[in-house]
């Protein structure tokens, strides 16, 4: 792994739009429908060791970052994806790039007290427009959230290599979805992870207008019910403020996720920076 300048690419961690069609649609585990996404996934480092859930790998300490992007290389293994959260960062990069490792600055957080309901989308829950669930088809709402065209993005960064390493972490119990369905059939949803008291949104997508919302505002209120002390939503947005982002400089979360994992000591291997 080495360290690099932020990347140019784009990421929308909470936006509805109508979403693509066929790429994952069928067997989610289907290797050919994977591939489809990426039809040549960024290959990991080599000589990199595979990291299960209860390793931890030490990235660069946080005076030294420049920029967003943290570290190049490694591979998504559960604990090398743990590490990257545990310590604010967390994969993003394009199809053609390197695996990339991004702390955002500044970051957006919803915390209990700012999360922001509607008066419309509060009717929508109130009158369960949506069947709402919590991981029933983790791996639909991930497929979902890779086949969505967004305006501002050139193509997904969902790649299947991410569906694969988040399929695992959602298996071991870190990833986490929340689904809204419409006459049976799944409208939209998100997926993120949770570690102790902290949860880090990774993407939602909508099939009908204020499905990924419904799923969302549901999951953050289960979250924030059950211990949790903010959501991490990682790149601020308009979306995001008018749910209840508030901006918060890369030191100030970095003091804040440090306090928040404090109960849950994180015991790093001696790994160091290939």
């Amino acid at each position: 792994m080495g360290t690099g300048d932020q990347g140019s690419g784009t990421r929308d961690c909470c936006s509805e739009n109508s979403a693509a069609s066929g790429i994952c649609s069928g067997n989610p585990n289907s290797s050919s429908q994977l591939s489809a996404l990426s039809p040549q996934p960024p290959v990991p480092d080599p000589p990199f060791p595979y990291l299960n859930e209860n390793d931890r790998y030490l990235f660069p300490p946080p005076e030294t970052w420049e920029d967003w992007i943290i570290a190049v290389g490694g591979n998504l293994s559960p604990g090398m994806l743990l590490s990257a959260y545990e310590q604010g960062i967390f994969p993003w990069y394009g199809p053609e790039d390197p695996i990339l490792w991004q702390s955002p600055d500044p970051r957006m957080l919803i915390f209990p007290e700012t999360l922001h309901i509607s008066r419309s989308m509060k009717k929508i829950l109130d009158n369960n427009v949506f069947e709402i669930a919590l991981n029933r088809d983790f791996a639909a709402v991930i497929c979902g959230c890779a086949e969505t065209k967004r305006p501002s993005q050139g193509g997904t960064w969902i790649t299947a290599d991410i569906i694969t390493a988040y399929t695992e972490m959602h298996r071991l119990g870190w990833a986490l979805s929340a689904e809204a369905y419409l006459d049976g059939e799944l409208a939209g949803g998100c997926y993120g992870v949770r570690i102790g008291k902290a949860f880090f949104g990774e993407s939602m997508f909508a099939k009908k207008p204020n499905a990924s919302k419904a799923a969302f505002l549901s999951l953050a209120c289960f979250l924030f019910a059950n211990g949790v002390e903010f959501i991490d939503c990682q790149v601020p947005t308009d979306h995001l403020r008018s749910l209840g982002g508030k901006v918060m400089s890369r030191m100030n979360f970095l003091a804040l996720l440090k306090e928040t994992l404090l109960p849950f000591p994180i015991p790093y291997s001696p790994l160091s920076i290939v």
